[in-house]
């Protein structure tokens, strides 16, 4: 399929963005901080801070790195924090002195700390607290000479402690900010081709690779996301709650870049899995926009207190990072009143491709509608198009891609096409009307006697049986057919569930050589910190 066939049924949307309509993620940001001064712009454990504190402080944070440290445009400043304060304080700090802010995962083992550090050259590091001792182990054998430590005491990370170690110049975040209270860093000129971030991703298969994030990838996403969703972008008046961790593309440029740039409030959630607590944080925020992954949306809507909550306000529940079954978004809707609204995404993107515009009116089942000005091919192994309803590598052109991989020349020749569309390596289908399926990704395809099978088809059909909480399934081999369906499931509290009847509900639904042929119960179904399966640990189970 050649061409743009979805735009047909944008209707009244537009079907191109201006990328150059800011210049800068640091404009954009700027300008919010001062039309919304006197505005709460950040909620955590109690604490507030407005849009007027949060230039302050990230200004006398800025002339820090600045003038203390001596970051210069270009340098790389690694972040390793939970959703706190500190963290927005910290990237727009590191955004108006003209660095690139490297995004880390706190709960990383210090041999994926390490990795990152050596591969981004960062030479700092904003890191909390919790994870100083993961630091500690590797940092003699990275670059990193300067270290802000970060104490979320209470959930409020503006207020920190010192920190002491042997290894390079060490520093509490409070105290760098007291250090640049009073004095003024040099603003330094920054334009859309500078880079904003490294976000790296591809962990599931070898070394993790930084996807280099220019300040026009984001600004284009950020365009690309209002011009499909003008409803819940009014100016000011917008309440968001953050519970998926900010180091993540999605809650980066859809809970922080973007509501903070129409003057939202962001209700910060630190530590999700305190569902008591976080439950208290959406009686207090009554959000207007809520985003998850699949995981995060059925562990709350299986909690009888999400009814405490006042859903009235709400009118977008985003879902994107791994597929969205449709029995969850039931479930959320039955307590809410508001399905969630699926789209899909990578970090090379920044992320979002697609997503079910503002008309949708239910669960589709799909990721919806590519955004303004992207293109999407589905191609076949040999590189050809896909027709309509047949599966093909989803591949991507628009403003949101990437530049490429830093520092890695061969993993960029191989991740685009010749005609410059980014493979995503994930496996999708296009209807009539354009909207756009995620069959699965390409390498966790299971092959049944030449038969594809895609996990995500199996997990939904399996998840449906009464007394199933979670469920994965993977590819093992097997003599007879190449290889067969094994399905790891996880049983709702006090449900009686055996294989034998299990299967027969799959039978029901789905062809011969997709049922499972190994059904394994297991206590907890393995996850990233931000939800997604991780099926290479699966393979190491019994």
């Amino acid at each position: 399929m050649s061409g743009k066939p979805w735009i047909q049924s944008y209707g009244s949307i537009r079907s191109e963005i201006d990328a150059d309509s800011v210049p800068s993620v640091t404009a954009l940001l700027q300008g919010a901080m001062q039309q919304f001064s006197e505005k709460a712009a950040f909620h955590a454990a109690g604490e507030t801070l407005t849009y007027g504190d949060v230039d302050r402080i990230s200004s006398a944070f800025a002339f820090y790195l600045q003038k203390v440290v001596g970051i210069k445009k270009g340098d790389r400043v690694a972040v390793m924090l939970p959703n706190v304060f500190s963290f927005p304080i910290a990237l727009i700090a590191i955004a108006k002195i003209g660095g690139i802010q490297v995004n880390i995962n706190p709960l990383y083992t210090a041999r994926e700390l390490e990795h990152q550090l050596n591969d981004s050259g960062s030479e700092v590091i904003v890191v909390f607290s919790g994870s100083v001792p993961t630091l500690a182990q590797i940092i003699d054998k990275t670059s990193v000479k300067h270290v802000i430590t970060v104490d979320a005491d209470g959930g409020n990370a503006i207020s920190v402690p010192g920190a002491e170690s042997s290894h390079g110049n060490w520093i509490a975040l409070k105290t760098a900010i007291t250090m640049g209270e009073k004095a003024q860093f040099d603003p330094v000129q920054v334009t859309g081709e500078d880079l904003l971030f490294l976000q790296y991703t591809g962990g599931t298969t070898g070394l993790s690779k930084g996807a280099a994030l220019s300040h026009r990838n984001l600004i284009a996403n950020i365009e690309q996301f209002k011009a499909f969703m003008p409803d819940v972008q009014r100016p000011g008046e917008e309440v968001v709650v953050t519970a998926i961790p900010l180091y993540h593309i999605f809650a980066l440029m859809v809970n922080f870049l973007t509501y903070f740039s129409i003057g939202a409030e962001n209700w910060l959630v630190t530590n999700p899995r305190n569902i008591d607590s976080f439950i208290d944080v959406l009686k207090a925020a009554r959000p207007t926009v809520f985003t998850g992954v699949n995981t995060l949306y059925a562990g709350l809507a299986a909690n009888p207190r999400l009814a405490e909550v006042d859903w009235s306000r709400l009118k977008l529940s985003a879902g994107g990072g791994s597929a969205v079954i449709d029995i969850v978004s039931k479930r959320w809707a039955a307590v809410t009143g508001n399905f969630i609204r699926e789209g899909y995404g990578l970090s090379e993107t920044s992320p979002i491709v697609s997503f079910n515009l503002q008309f949708v009116r239910e669960f589709t089942g799909s990721t919806g509608l590519p955004v303004p000005s992207t293109d999407v091919r589905l191609l076949d192994d040999k590189d050809r198009d896909v027709g309509i309803g047949e599966p093909g590598e989803i591949c991507v052109k628009g403003p949101q891609v990437m530049s490429g991989y830093w520092e890695q020349p061969e993993a960029n020749k191989s991740a685009f096409t010749a005609d410059g569309y980014f493979r995503t390596g994930d496996i999708g289908c296009f209807d009539d009307k354009g909207f756009l399926k995620i069959v699965d990704r390409k390498k966790d395809m299971v092959l049944v006697s030449g038969f594809n099978v895609y996990p995500n088809e199996v997990e939904a059909v399996a998840t449906t049986f009464p007394g199933v909480a979670e469920c994965a399934c993977i590819g093992i081999p097997n003599e007879q057919t190449g290889e067969a369906v094994k399905l790891f499931v996880t049983k709702v509290v006090g449900a009686e569930v055996n294989a034998e009847s299990l299967t027969k509900h799959c039978r029901a639904s789905l062809a011969a050589y997709k049922v499972p042929k190994i059904i394994r119960f297991v206590d907890v179904i393995p996850k990233s910190t931000v939800g997604k399966i991780l099926r290479r640990e699966l393979r190491n189970v019994d």
